[in-house]
């Protein structure tokens, strides 16, 4: 690698991304919209290939993400449909974000979730063997790839894969099948590969079910108190925005270096870290209304009590540090679903957010 650096935070090159072929899977998604809207902001010439969306709402129905880019409904479970989507794209960059994303539907379907995890990345990467187009992927898979051992400090790089349940576990599988790819193929190719691992995010647009903000949104929007589980659970939370822009400049430096192929967290500092009751807190305070339920609840699958991330790679390297406070980071994502509701178009909250983003220091 190259000697670290020390600058401020970059927001994207948009002369680097101005007419970049991208391949985006999972397009449809929360993180996969939010990049989507991100890149053609860019000026990226993006194909997406995903699932339909499987949320009502979804980001991708409401902000118009099909507007910007040529989206194709596609499984990544399907090697075929899959290998022809992404060579007639003929993309010169790869984002793989498509995946079963959540802990506790990976307990019910845990078939499902390896199939997709796992043989959806071995078909996408399969896909990348002599398209002599592509020069860049990056695997997007998850903080949850490390053996939790419950120990008090972050998690680095080079610790232990692993996994107790079905998603976790799917995850830590497609870190190990992506290091395969690139040492067996697509090094000697000139494909420079890298999988990013990001703690929670939280923004607007995210409608998935299990996830703290969006249960959170749907019980106020309904006068209904919020239930939560695990209040003294602790998390590495961090607005969407934050990991976007680490896997943008992650990409930006792969195009110029294959030195920074390998494995990259992305996620808050660690002073930032919280339990569940203070964002909790934190986003009623925001969103000005909301009861909660404080549960203690021991039953149901097993969940980490403590994740944290060590990110001093991404900040060494590539200068990415988070430029959004939590507290801040809470309330803009709060304020999304608020101003979503009084009618504001979803699409231009995200862009107006983008810019935010772009402009703060």
């Amino acid at each position: 690698m190259e000697a670290m650096v020390n600058s401020e935070t970059q927001i994207p090159d948009s002369t680097f991304w101005s007419h970049r072929k991208v391949l985006l899977t999972g397009h449809t998604g929360f993180k996969g919209g939010w990049l989507a809207i991100w890149l053609e902001r860019l000026g990226a010439d993006i194909t997406g290939i995903a699932l339909p969306p499987d949320t009502e709402p979804s980001l991708f129905g409401i902000a118009r993400v099909a507007d910007g880019l040529k989206s194709h409904f596609c499984d990544i479970c399907d090697r075929q449909k899959t290998a022809e989507r992404i060579r007639s794209a003929k993309p010169e960059i790869v984002f793989h974000l498509a995946a079963q994303s959540l802990v506790r539907p990976g307990y019910r379907h845990p078939v499902e979730t390896f199939a997709t995890n796992v043989m959806g990345t071995v078909h996408m990467l399969d896909a990348l063997r002599g398209l002599d187009t592509v020069r860049v992927a990056v695997l997007v898979t998850s903080d949850k790839v490390y053996r939790n051992r419950g120990w008090p400090y972050p998690y680095r790089e080079n610790d232990a894969l692993g996994g107790h349940d079905p998603y976790s576990a799917s995850k830590a599988a497609s870190e190990i099948v992506s290091a395969s790819y690139r040492g067996a193929f697509l090094a000697a190719q000139g494909v420079v590969v890298a999988t990013a691992r990001a703690g929670n995010v939280i923004g607007g647009g995210d409608w998935a079910e299990d996830r703290l903000i969006p249960d959170a949104v749907r019980a106020w929007q309904a006068d209904m108190p919020l239930h939560v589980r695990r209040p003294e659970a602790i998390r590495p939370w961090q607005h969407v925005l934050e990991p976007l822009a680490g896997y943008l400049a992650l990409a930006e430096r792969m195009w110029a270096d294959p030195s920074m192929a390998g494995a990259w967290n992305f996620g808050p500092k660690t002073d930032q870290e919280v339990t569940v009751r203070q964002l909790i807190q934190g986003a009623r305070e925001a969103y000005g209304k909301g009861e909660i339920d404080w549960g203690a609840d021991s039953g149901g699958p097993h969940e980490a009590e403590r994740l944290t991330l060590e990110t001093s790679k991404a900040r060494g390297f590539l200068a990415v540090r988070p430029r959004w406070s939590l507290d801040e980071a809470v309330v803009k994502t709060m304020n999304w679903y608020r101003k979503a509701a009084e009618g504001v178009d979803p699409r231009d909250l995200c862009q107006t957010q983008i810019n935010e983003y772009g402009t703060a220091g």
